[in-house]
């Protein structure tokens, strides 16, 4: 896996390539795939590694990519915004992601 990526499209497509193919949403417990119709939750799944990504222009386009993998090997990633948007996530979910929010 590389250490860093010029841009989020650029980790994507490379990291689909490796395996990480399902498209995760962020829900309250955990994560889950529409595709799928499946969730997990936060003690269900490992963050193997996570890029940041800040927007050139806008700094509301900062993200961040997560390279998740489930217990039941489903492989796949995560992409969320790192601003303080007011969406409500489980304390075991946040420590999951490591998230921080820097002033």
């Amino acid at each position: 896996m590389e250490n860093s990526y010029n841009s989020l499209s650029v980790a994507v497509e490379d990291l689909q390539k490796k395996g990480y193919t399902e498209d995760f949403n962020l829900v309250e417990e955990g994560i889950k795939s529409k595709s799928l119709k499946k969730e997990w939750k936060a003690g269900e799944l490992d963050v193997i590694k996570f890029y940041r990504f800040e927007g050139m222009t806008n700094p509301g386009d900062n993200s961040i990519l997560y390279v998740i993998e489930t217990h039941d090997n489903t492989k796949g990633l995560l992409v969320d915004n790192y601003s303080a948007k007011g969406d409500y996530i489980s304390p075991e979910m946040v420590k999951k992601l490591n998230i921080t929010h820097e002033e």
